[in-house]
């Protein structure tokens, strides 16, 4: 490939060096390289302000990340080689980690892919585009997916925010073998479903894959609320590991009827009650009502999308958390969760103690959770570690 140059501010190479993969906008030399003169998606040599090669990177002229490294040598352009070459080093860590082959195969940065996600369910393979750079490559993605996991069936999940940001139409669109309404998949050792041409995101979320396990441990015998559960995720596998009951709230039907053919998996029907609304109401209803649990799970959607939503979603995470811990029994458990990488671990941990103490009672937090091994953190760059969960029993202050 003939790439042109892309060539940088001095100074602005430090944080490439240092292993990060992307380029702001006010990094380039617009003098030298100016960024209109490129199509988004393209694919360019990224030189340091001496004219020194640091790597190949795809350009979005329109955005304010306008580059992100693919490969640091100038052999290797994202190319369907390149592409089989990093499918088989994520694959060999996720085969490393798990007994089943259901993962998030691919994530993004940390696998040094920026801009593609797949998860995979069996042999469907689920895949998310979020840049131009990405998109351009979408048939070699197949390719190399194919020749790496041979899968029997592809859907494209691209629909999702960021396209817009990049220039990108959303589309969802089957383009290899039938994917079922539900598409099979194992977690923990428990069979589920997932929705993964209708659902969120992907249709499953496989990153608290780690912490419903641990969760598994603590719900034998006991009543679960299990907030903001989507098509229950925690509260299927509750069920699987002996809840007496569980109580799954979501504002969405359809996400509710899958949740329930997910305890109907694992011999939970019975045991299951669907609550559908907004779950900020439905929990000042249940303390109306004094009802009461022995483990509630608060894993909500991101209340922080951006910085400038940190304060009203750290005021959204109290009011939750504060409303869980209403509905607790003496000496329950918390599970308390964020998927907002813009909340710091310490500060959910002081919502967590400040609400405690509102409520006249303690917090004794006795366990942390991340992110599972398939969703890798690139120690460059902080937005790959963004999931943290905290397991706690709250207790009366006496």
């Amino acid at each position: 490939m003939n790439l042109k140059p892309l060539i940088l501010q001095s100074g602005a190479d430090r944080r490439l060096r240092g292993g990060h993969l992307w380029i702001y906008s006010n990094e380039v030399d617009n003098k030298a390289t100016p960024l209109k003169g490129f199509e988004p998606g393209e694919q360019v040599i990224v030189q340091d302000a001496r004219g020194k090669a640091l790597g190949i990177a795809s350009v979005n002229p329109n955005t304010l990340i306008c580059g992100r490294l693919l490969s640091r040598d100038l052999r290797h352009p994202l190319d369907r080689s390149l592409l089989v070459h990093r499918f088989n080093v994520a694959k060999s860590l996720r085969e490393q980690c798990f007994d089943q082959p259901c993962y998030r195969v691919i994530f993004g940065d940390a696998d040094g892919l920026p801009g593609l996600v797949v998860d995979r369910f069996y042999d469907i393979f689920v895949v998310q585009i979020s840049t131009a750079g990405m998109e351009a490559a979408l048939e070699q993605i197949l390719d190399a997916l194919n020749k790496v996991f041979q899968p029997q069936a592809i859907v494209l999940r691209n629909d999702g925010k960021m396209r817009a940001t990049e220039g990108l139409e959303t589309y969802i669109e089957v383009v290899q073998g039938e994917v079922p309404e539900l598409a099979p998949l194992n977690e923990n050792g428990v069979n589920l479903v997932a929705p993964v041409l209708t659902g969120q995101k992907t249709g499953w979320f496989y990153d608290h894959r780690e912490n419903r396990a641990r969760m598994q441990t603590l719900v034998k015998g006991k009543r679960v609320l299990d907030l903001f559960s989507y098509v229950g995720g925690w509260g299927a596998q509750a069920l699987a590991a002996g809840a007496s009951e569980v109580v799954c709230v979501d504002a969405s039907v359809t996400a509710l009827e899958v949740a329930a053919e997910n305890a109907r998996l694992n011999d939970g029907e019975t045991r299951f009650r669907g609550l559908q609304g907004d779950a900020f109401d439905l929990c000042k209803a249940l303390v109306a009502d004094k009802e009461r649990f022995d483990v509630v799970v608060v894993d909500p959607p991101a209340f922080i999308a951006k910085r400038k939503d940190i304060r009203n979603g750290e005021r959204a995470y109290a009011r939750i958390n504060n409303l869980a811990m209403r509905l607790l029994n003496k000496d329950g458990i918390l599970i308390s969760a964020s998927c907002s990488m813009h909340l710091a671990k310490d500060r959910l941990v002081d919502i967590l103690r400040a609400n405690s103490r509102e409520l006249d009672r303690n917090a004794q937090i006795f366990a942390q959770g991340y992110q599972g091994a398939d969703h890798p953190i690139h120690p460059a760059i902080p937005e790959t570690e963004y999931l943290k969960a905290y397991f706690l029993r709250v207790l009366p202050s006496n």
